[in-house]
């Protein structure tokens, strides 16, 4: 690979987590997609030599076309990614309709385009020849989207990247690593990489629902969650995980418990964690949880659980696939909120939507929904990541984001405490949010 293919192989990497069904298309260099260590390596090649380098790597050569994929023998693909495919192609239309045929609800697309600006510098720099460029599609990536969106894609995310599409020893990596992903530099991108998701039916008729509630010192809580949760689907269950309490909560919620062999349309289960902290309750909550759709709900009532509707909403009419409650759209109560804290929400807001790649307005607040599905593909990779997150909302808003997932906000109404007290110190878990907003820049933009 020359040093151009190397850079997109690691920026790839940042939308393609190894183990993937994966097709590309066109492959000109069979080792940018070895390199990502599909599952399944489907690569459309154009000659015989390309077809016996593509085998060679581990992969499937499809000569000329994809459509000899069928989903029936070879399964659903998770990531269509087109290296150039757009810059070559006559009709954009027509590629971006084959790419549709060949996705499924949970397929992401992955769209890598060269900048024209860079036109002179990559036919001397790398193998594409000048007259190989003279003959591309330029397209910038507002109309890249444009397109998209016409064909039936959403984006979930457009980053520019490869400042320097050069390989001079330090300064690329210096240039490339830490300035080409900061805004400022977005401009001049060598390549911009633009993930979507197909816009189709979620593929979930009648969807059943697990609200899960990590519940310490809630006791005076418990009653009147359970009296105000409402009718979410047909069936739902209101998991409880209690841990660490130093007043009754445990029995409070012990008189809700749905008995064994009774049918009830909201059937509430209990388990006792072992572990510390709110994440760890959640991830025992989630590994509990029989729902197809997944939901926390925190149990001093702050968000009112009557709103939990439009998360449902959002995620079975395919508007999103995590859905994360924002708590600084409307008005909130005197005392929900301190001034140092809603500053602080809103500072990490900004940081966390640069490094997501997605706008999300609200980092910390305890309402969010996601399809179990993706929950578990999530957890599946949580090593990439780590357990470092006692709260349980980065770990998921990480784990979304790497995975590709449409995150959108859900305003919520902010009220206050009416039993017991936060569990939050402000000033040592500020610095415990400073140090995971470090860990994710490495992890997510900063690769």
């Amino acid at each position: 690979m020359d040093y151009l293919d190397e850079e997109r192989l690691r920026l790839l990497r940042t939308a393609v987590p190894a183990g993937r069904r994966v097709l590309m298309a066109p492959v000109h260099e069979p080792a940018l997609l070895a390199g990502l260590q599909p599952e399944v390596g489907f690569a459309v090649v154009s000659t015989s030599e390309a077809s016996l380098r593509a085998e060679a790597v581990g992969l499937i050569p499809l000569e000329g076309s994809f459509d000899t994929i069928d989903p029936s023998v070879h399964g659903d693909l998770d990531v269509i990614i087109s290296v150039g495919l757009l810059n070559e192609v006559s009709d954009v239309y027509a590629a971006l309709d084959d790419l549709g045929r060949r996705c499924s609800s949970r397929t992401r697309v992955v769209v890598s385009l060269l900048n024209r600006a860079w036109r002179p510098v990559l036919g001397r720099s790398s193998r594409r020849s000048r007259s190989e460029l003279a003959g591309y599609n330029w397209l910038p990536p507002d109309e890249v989207v444009n397109l998209m969106e016409q064909r039936g894609f959403e984006v979930v995310s457009s980053q520019a990247s490869v400042a320097l599409p050069l390989r001079i020893p330090i300064l690329s990596r210096l240039v490339n690593r830490w300035l080409a992903p900061l805004p400022l530099f977005r401009f001049f991108g060598a390549v911009t990489q633009v993930v979507a998701r197909p816009t189709l039916s979620v593929g979930v008729v009648e969807p059943t629902v697990s609200v899960v509630v990590a519940a310490r010192n809630e006791e005076g809580n418990i009653a009147n969650l359970v009296a105000r949760l409402p009718q979410l689907a047909a069936r739902q269950e209101l998991v409880f995980v209690e841990g660490g309490s130093s007043d009754d909560t445990w029995g409070a919620i012990a008189e809700h418990i749905t008995p064994a062999g009774v049918d009830a349309p909201t059937r509430i289960a209990a388990y006792r964690q072992e572990g510390t902290g709110k994440g760890d309750a959640i991830r025992l909550g989630f590994a509990k949880a029989t729902g197809d759709i997944l939901v926390i709900l925190d149990a001093d009532l702050s968000v009112p659980p009557e709103e939990l509707p439009r998360f449902i909403e959002a995620l079975t009419s395919g508007s999103c696939e995590f859905a994360n409650g924002s708590r600084l759209v409307y008005p909130m109560e005197s005392q929900a909120m301190q001034y140092l804290n809603i500053a602080g929400n809103r500072i990490f807001g900004l940081v966390f939507s640069f490094l997501l790649g997605q706008p999300v307005r609200d980092t910390l607040c305890g309402s969010k929904a996601m399809w179990r599905r993706d929950y578990e593909r999530l957890a599946a990779q949580r090593d990439f990541f780590g357990d470092f997150d006692p709260f349980g909302d980065f770990d998921l808003l990480f784990g979304a984001a790497r995975m590709k997932l449409r995150i959108r906000d859900i305003p919520v109404h902010y009220k206050e405490r009416v039993y017991g007290s936060t569990n939050i110190s402000r000033f040592r878990h500020g610095l415990l949010l400073l140090r995971m907003t470090l860990f994710a820049a490495r992890r997510l933009r900063f690769v």
